[in-house]
């Protein structure tokens, strides 16, 4: 009788199992069937990025856009908040106009840089002078007094507006070589000049606004047609702005040979004061451990110099449709299933690292965060993060994942700790199992990456698409696994170069007031 109870029980196990594996199954089919059949990517880009724009830390739109989101998430059923854990410089970004008036007319395509100072309505109008070749930093000082009342272009004059893979496919061999010798000794006696004048991008500015500079004119490029690298403005009373490769050239032609071109600039920014800074926050609460955490991460703020789109747009509204997907399908989670939209990233991941420090009993009681930052493409590659055991999770979740999915993604186990790009380092430095879903690239250094052409129309929906299934199974395969994750670390290995054991990433503070 006891043989035959025994061989019952198991019986009955196992027809547990299965029924559980079908349950499973069928939840996974679901997800990607709503992520492909009801998917609302298209309309969550189209009125983060087109309709409320860039996320500049302490501008009007950031606090917009988290309006936005936690109205969303409401609109799911969704709890969500902005909490805030800081404070900014607050600007808002005016019309900005830049056209030359000598030697003839003509608009230029251009912007003014973050947090740059205004012209005001009237703007400033003034010829445009080059940073001379100097043989120390006492005779770049005694012309110092050539800027008065100029506009300073600081920037070296590009060889070439034609990216290396368009030489690649049309030039000769010889020219191409010839070309990339070229622009290797330009840029190298560029920096070499810029070395014996004492100043670098940030420091620059600050010299030549206080010799009486009208303003400064740049022209970051990003090595792909019509891409330039925006970030910000150090000066403090004159303005910033930064200009196409291809009028900021011609404009370094006509002051070579003697043209004395003049450009009139109107930038009508406004300064705001100190603004609060803030994550935005959304969780489906866990009913048997929701004091355990499943953590969804995607910074929410940007560069202003397009919208946004890929850095971090598509890793918002992959967060953003993955919730909606689990609230309508799992909406009763084991562990709670917290997003994190989190601010400031772009200045060094303040938002997150705010969150970590003010929240430990959050962050030690992780199961797993998946963070997806670097740009449009579908997930190509996760690590294990120097977390021992990762792989004994990571892969049992993966598993889960349609095959179609997870066959373009290579692992990396145990992998090595992240110590900074993104906001899964600001976890993975407090010890928690903080996964990165590295995406592929899509062009994404040279054309979008920080630059003014992010805009919605270099989103590729299906590889989004397939990094909304890809977080949504892994935050409910995360969630219902019965083993709390590893935290254990690895033993990292010595630093070749200094012969020194490398030491885990140190957990860092956020700067809570920033740009004041």
């Amino acid at each position: 009788m006891k043989r035959i109870l025994l061989v019952l029980i198991f019986i009955g196990l196992s027809i547990g199992q299965i029924a559980h594996a079908q349950i499973n199954e069928q939840l996974i089919q679901s997800m990607v069937k709503e992520a492909n059949e009801n998917s609302q990517l298209e309309p969550l880009a189209h009125e983060l990025l087109d309709v409320i724009g860039p996320r500049l830390v302490g501008t009007p739109q950031m606090k917009q856009a988290g309006d936005w989101a936690v109205a969303k998430y409401e609109q799911w059923g969704i709890p969500a908040k902005n909490e805030v854990w800081g404070e900014w410089r607050g600007w808002d970004r005016g019309i900005t106009h830049i056209d030359m008036v000598y030697p003839r007319v003509q608009s230029l395509k251009g912007m003014q840089l973050a947090w740059s100072p205004s012209t005001g309505k009237k703007g400033v109008t003034g010829e445009l002078v080059v940073l001379p070749m100097v043989q120390d930093s006492a005779e770049f000082i005694q012309w110092l007094s050539n800027v008065k009342g100029k506009l300073v272009m600081i920037d070296m004059k590009e060889l070439t507006g034609r990216p290396d893979y368009n030489w690649e496919e049309f030039a000769t061999e010889a020219s191409f070589e010839k070309m990339k010798n070229e622009r290797d000794l330009q840029e190298e006696t560029w920096s070499e000049n810029l070395k014996r004048i004492g100043h670098n991008r940030r420091t620059l500015p600050e010299a030549l606004e206080e010799a009486g500079a009208l303003g400064i004119v740049t022209s970051y490029w990003s090595k792909g047609f019509g891409a330039n690298k925006i970030f910000s403005a150090s000066t403090k009373k004159i303005p910033t702005v930064d200009l196409a490769l291809e009028d900021y050239t011609m404009l370094y032609r006509l002051v070579e040979y003697g043209n004395k071109p003049k450009i009139k600039i109107v930038a009508e920014s406004k300064e705001l004061g100190a603004v609060p800074t803030f994550n935005t926050i959304a969780s489906l609460k866990g009913t048997e451990k929701p004091e355990e955490y499943v953590i969804l991460s995607a910074h929410f703020d940007s560069w202003d110099g397009g919208t946004g789109a890929t850095d971090n747009g598509t890793g918002t509204i992959v967060m953003m449709e993955a919730m909606r997907i689990l609230k309508k399908l799992y909406p009763n989670p084991k562990r709670t299933i917290l997003v994190g939209h989190w601010g400031s990233e772009e200045q060094g991941l303040n938002g997150s690292r705010a969150f970590v420090q003010d929240h430990p009993e959050i962050v030690n009681n992780i199961q797993a965060v998946f963070n997806q930052d670097n740009g449009t493409g579908r997930v190509v590659n996760m690590s294990g993060a120097g977390f021992l055991h990762s792989y004994d999770y990571l892969s049992k979740w993966l598993a889960a994942v349609p095959k179609d999915i997870t066959d373009h993604i290579e692992t990396n186990f145990p992998g090595s700790p992240a110590s900074g790009g993104s906001d899964n380092a600001s976890f993975v430095a407090a010890g928690a199992p903080a996964f990165n879903l590295s995406a592929l690239n899509w062009s994404y250094w040279n054309y979008t990456w920080h630059t003014n052409v992010d805009t919605y129309d270099k989103i590729v929906f299906d590889d989004v698409r397939n990094n909304v299934i890809l977080t949504a199974v892994l935050a409910y395969m995360a969630s219902e696994d019965t083993t709390p994750s590893s935290k254990e670390k690895i033993v990292l290995p010595t630093d070749v170069k200094t012969g020194i054991q490398k030491s885990w990433p140190v957990q860092r503070a956020p700067n809570r007031k920033g740009g004041m």
